[in-house]
């Protein structure tokens, strides 16, 4: 009885042993928070960062994107607001965020956000919001014959 036991679960220990090594096999990959910096990146070129801020105006028409395993940016327009969150690793772009807070016109730092499945509606995870870093965009300058650079 005990050699059949150790026959049926030898399969199962070394397939979960495999499973277990997967990430490390795969490490050369380019992963979703790489992916998400160069998004990131990419956003935020022609701006320059300020100091970060405790609080944003939330309106009702604030435009929030998500950046996969990276951060929120709120607005558009000449400043951008990025909220990387006390854990970016866990932003998906398949939740929805949901705020909270229930006074003021605000997003500040240590508001409590939730994430929600959009389609079941489900709790999927809790965000707890850092300072947000303002990134304006840089004006461009003309030189001596009007060129814009």
């Amino acid at each position: 009885m005990l050699r059949f036991a150790r026959d049926v679960w030898k399969p199962v220990l070394v397939g979960l042993a495999t499973i277990a090594a997967l990430p490390a096999l795969g490490a050369d990959d380019p992963t979703p928070a790489n992916e998400g910096e160069a998004k990131l990146a990419k956003m935020l070129e022609g701006r320059v960062a300020g100091e970060p801020v405790r609080c944003i105006p939330s309106r009702p028409n604030l435009r929030m994107r998500m950046i996969d395993g990276t951060a929120y940016v709120f607005g558009d327009g000449a400043t951008i607001y990025v909220q990387r969150t006390t854990r970016p690793q866990d932003i998906d772009r398949r939740n929805a965020l949901i705020n909270q807070r229930f006074s003021g016109g605000e997003l500040c730092r240590a508001d409590v956000a939730t994430t929600i499945d959009p389609i079941a509606g489900f709790f999927t995870g809790g965000v707890i919001f850092e300072d947000f870093v303002p990134y304006t965009r840089v004006a461009k300058r003309a030189d001596a014959q009007g060129k814009t650079r």
